[in-house]
């Protein structure tokens, strides 16, 4: 498995990018992963739900399946949040796992860079940090590719993961 970030500040464009990267990696016949990180409360169960009202009542982890996808839901209950590493044990076996968020993880990313934000480069700062994507020139030695250009942004991560 392959392993590539995307870093950037809320707002940047991270996720528009990813959604516009994927495409481009499947219709290679690569099977890509993601694995997303969220410093807010988030639930992707819906109140009401059957499932929702058994974790609320107390289950640690909720398995819902049908005969087209199926979701695991798990609750820390003031467990301490797990790392990207043992997240990544969680995923089935796949060719290219793309990683938002997990700023200060040890893997290849990419920033994703808007003067607009009003935040200051991460790169300078992370050496993790590859290449850069923007909707503007950044002063910067590493590559540099305009956001709104994702098959040269995803051939760059092809050649660097080394699926290409």
């Amino acid at each position: 498995m392959k392993i590539f970030g995307f870093a950037g500040y809320s707002g940047s464009g991270k996720t528009t990018l990813i959604e516009k990267l994927i495409p481009l990696f499947v219709e290679r016949n690569l099977k890509v992963s993601l694995i997303k990180h969220a410093h807010h409360t988030f639930d992707v169960d819906q109140e009401g739900k059957d499932s929702y009202r058994h974790r609320h009542a107390g289950c640690t982890e909720v398995l819902v399946t049908s005969s087209r996808r199926w979701a695991l839901m798990h609750e820390l209950r003031g467990a301490p949040e797990p790392g990207l590493t043992e997240q990544i044990e969680r995923l089935s076996p796949c060719d290219l796992l793309l990683v938002e968020g997990f700023k200060h993880e040890t893997i290849a990313k990419l920033e994703v860079f808007r003067a607009e934000v009003g935040e200051s480069l991460i790169h300078p700062h992370d050496r993790n940090i590859v290449a850069v994507a923007s909707d503007a020139k950044v002063d910067t030695r590493l590559p540099q590719f305009d956001l709104n250009a994702p098959p040269a942004i995803a051939e760059f991560i092809l050649r660097h993961v080394g699926l290409k």
